[in-house]
């Protein structure tokens, strides 16, 4: 059973969300939260595996809330536009992806399941524009790890994460099985320290291995 808690600040989208999760098999909302501040204590409380965040909160925002938030539940961030100015923050933060909150009901059920399930819920093409946008209008990228630990490959890899590939295309680039590319991944998530892909995208661009003009 896939646990879930919601937060928003309007009663009314959190209503809607739990019918239509709560009537999904294997799904169940243990919890709702009007801010990010109680979005923690019901949290720590229930241990959900995922916690759709709205950004925009009174109190403590979704910002804050995800940051703060102990490791285990996988967060998704609500947002009313694609290319909210936050969403690269959230996903630095801990993020495991985004929806904008007119998804349709069958994506949000599905982006669920996919987080719960430890991937990120990132498509290439979003990618590339959220990183395109916020690279934009950025100043020089910080070096936020040490990619010391990587192999040449493993940092080849990580830099094609960085611009929205899928394993697929990584393993067409690379001239891989995408076995191996999926592979390659994961180990340098591990060496990272990295909670899935969406914390490699931002890693590959604060690193440097993605800049402005590449995607």
């Amino acid at each position: 059973m896939i646990k879930i808690v919601l937060a928003d600040d309007q009663a009314l989208v959190r209503a809607g969300f739990r019918a239509l999760l709560d009537a999904q098999p294997g799904m169940t909302v243990v919890a709702e939260a009007s801010d990010g501040a109680q979005a923690l204590r019901l949290a720590a409380e229930h241990e959900p595996d995922v916690v759709l965040m709205d950004i925009r909160m009174p109190g403590m925002d979704g910002l804050t809330a995800t940051r703060e938030m102990p490791a285990g539940p996988k967060i998704i961030i609500l947002t009313t536009f694609e290319l909210d100015e936050y969403v690269f923050e959230a996903l630095r933060g801990g993020a495991s992806g985004f929806l904008v909150k007119d998804t349709e009901p069958a994506e949000l059920i599905q982006a669920v399941r996919v987080v719960a399930a430890g991937d990120a819920l990132l498509s290439p093409g979003v990618t590339r524009r959220l990183i395109a946008e916020y690279a934009s209008r950025a100043k020089e990228p910080r070096h936020a790890r040490d990619l010391g630990l990587l192999t040449d490959r493993e940092r080849e890899v990580l830099a094609l994460v960085g611009t929205g590939m899928t394993n697929d295309e990584i393993a067409g680039k690379l001239f891989m099985s995408p076995a191996t590319a999926k592979t390659h991944i994961s180990r340098t998530m591990m060496k990272l320290h990295a909670r899935d892909r969406a914390q490699l995208v931002v890693i590959a661009y604060e690193s440097g291995l993605v800049r402005p003009g590449w995607i």
